[in-house]
């Protein structure tokens, strides 16, 4: 059997809206002031970007940080929640030649909670978030988990992502991975464009 891993967030979902509202939630409820969305989307994806520190000013999330995230996460993360153009199709091409799963570094409830809102949800046959490995992406804990739990060998999987981390936890897994732009980051070079090129990308790589 093939496994694709796929990330979520500006890969799979637009959740921009429901990050960036979330974040200067907490922002000001700390006394910060909110940040512009592009802004705060671009250091979400930064591989070495220590986030609690960044955003709110401490070296690790604090439990009354934590709260109020998940506080207005949870009641806001459908919000203006939409798939992006193309990977409804993607997925239903896909799901009967591979094993679909999900790896984000968003809480694995509300993800399933926001796949299962835009309609794919029960493609996956995982979805594992932050809250299931000590070591979130870039760390290759969760890519290594899933191929683990499905017993498939890293040859005979794949990642797709928008971020670096995705990309750095993949290689460090011995993973292949594709980089793509429609997400949150702006990359320069090595990305592909279009969910079209994704595919046969996919099919590309398995074929025997």
């Amino acid at each position: 059997m093939r496994l694709i891993m796929f990330d979520m967030d500006g890969t799979l979902i637009d959740s921009g809206f429901a990050i960036t509202n979330t974040i200067n939630y907490v922002r000001e409820n700390l006394g910060f002031e909110r940040l512009e969305k592009n802004y705060i989307l671009e250091k979400v994806n930064e591989p070495h970007l220590n986030s609690s520190e960044f955003f709110y000013g401490t070296k690790e999330f604090t439990e009354q940080q934590t709260k109020l995230f998940e506080e207005y996460y949870n009641e806001h993360c459908l919000t203006d929640l939409v798939l992006y153009d193309g990977i409804a199709k993607l997925i239903d091409d896909l799901k009967d030649d591979f094993i679909l799963t999900v790896a984000t570094n968003a809480n694995s409830q509300y993800a399933k909670k926001m796949l299962d809102h835009v309609g794919i949800g029960a493609n996956f046959s995982t979805i594992l978030g932050y809250d299931s490995v000590t070591n979130p992406k870039p760390h290759p804990e969760m890519v290594n988990k899933i191929l683990n739990k499905h017993s498939i060998t890293n040859i005979n999987a794949q990642m797709i992502g928008d971020s670096h981390k995705d990309i750095l936890a993949a290689n460090s897994a011995g993973v292949d991975s594709v980089l793509v732009n429609w997400g949150f980051s702006n990359h320069e070079e090595g990305a592909i464009e279009t969910i079209e090129e994704l595919e046969s990308k996919i099919y590309q790589k398995f074929k025997q």
